[in-house]
């Protein structure tokens, strides 16, 4: 768990930003509260079946066309400070909420929904490869180790500056990287992968009974990219199972569980009140 003092004066100094910036509290709660009123189609929806979850939706085409007013993004750190922008390993503290964030964005961009990207460490740094806006925050990683992220094969969610969104386990990611076949735009890594060429992970068990809140993201039939957030416990093989026979995902990959797993979704009114490390949102610019 993150030093508690450290992000309450992380949100401190937010707030005195903004502040600063002439944004008041009350001029805060209107930010927050404007979200919650969609300026088009939905892209969240509750769902009942096969398990509890909320499902966001967004197309590549929509992503792809020319002056599309809609883009994914990952966020950390805060714009308001330069060297946030210049520098993201700088020692600036993560946005860690989606109340910070939502502060954060230019009045011009409305957040349809957010959700945590890959998993992170005690101080909320991402613990696998990572890129934002084209640089790189941390390499790829390879090792063996405990936990779910290590649970291989393990995977990267990433796009380019064309939009063109995908998953790639890691070890082929690495070949590509390594090629100088791809460039990142955007990258997050988390693990297990769910469903890995229309193939449900390997070591996952129908009968397991180990359940958890989970959420994670699949590049679907019709270049859908698919978000969901379960809202009761669920295997992994039940969660991957979802993906690969209901959505049609050749490729999905776990993103976080348990209290880690957090979602704003003001289409259906949903949002998480956690700290996370780096986030990953759908924006529409208003201008």
């Amino acid at each position: 768990m993150a030093n508690r003092s450290l992000i309450r004066s992380a949100g401190a100094a937010l707030l005195t930003g903004l502040m600063l910036s002439g944004c008041t509290e009350g001029d805060l709660d209107a930010l927050i509260e404007s979200t919650h009123q969609s300026s088009g189609q939905s892209v969240c929806s509750a769902q009942a079946a096969p398990f509890a979850h909320t499902l966001c939706s967004v197309s590549q085409d929509s992503l792809q066309q020319a002056d599309s007013p809609l883009s994914l993004q990952l966020f950390w750190k805060s714009r308001q400070d330069d060297r946030a922008e210049s520098d993201q390993n700088s020692a600036l503290p993560p946005l860690y909420t989606f109340d910070a964030l939502l502060a954060d964005l230019p009045k011009s961009r409305e957040l349809k929904f957010a959700i945590n990207a890959g998993m992170y460490d005690r101080e909320f740094a991402p613990i696998g490869y990572t890129v934002i806006q084209g640089k790189q925050i941390l390499s790829l990683n390879l090792n063996e180790g405990a936990g779910n992220f290590h649970l291989l094969p393990n995977g990267v969610l990433w796009w380019d500056n064309n939009n063109q969104v995908q998953i790639t386990e890691s070890q082929q990611f690495s070949k590509l990287l390594n090629d100088k076949q791809i460039t990142p735009w955007y990258a997050t890594q988390s693990g297990p992968m769910l469903v890995i060429d229309d193939s449900i992970h390997p070591k996952f068990n129908q009968s397991s009974t180990s359940k958890k809140i989970r959420n994670g993201v699949g590049v679907c039939a019709e270049g859908q990219i698919q978000f969901v957030t379960s809202h009761e416990p669920v295997n992994f093989y039940q969660f991957a199972d979802y993906f690969k026979q209901q959505l049609h995902c050749p490729n999905a990959l776990f993103l976080d569980g348990g209290i880690a797993s957090a979602l704003y979704a003001p289409d259906t009114d949903h949002k998480d009140d956690k700290n996370m490390g780096v986030m990953l949102g759908l924006i529409e610019d208003k201008d």
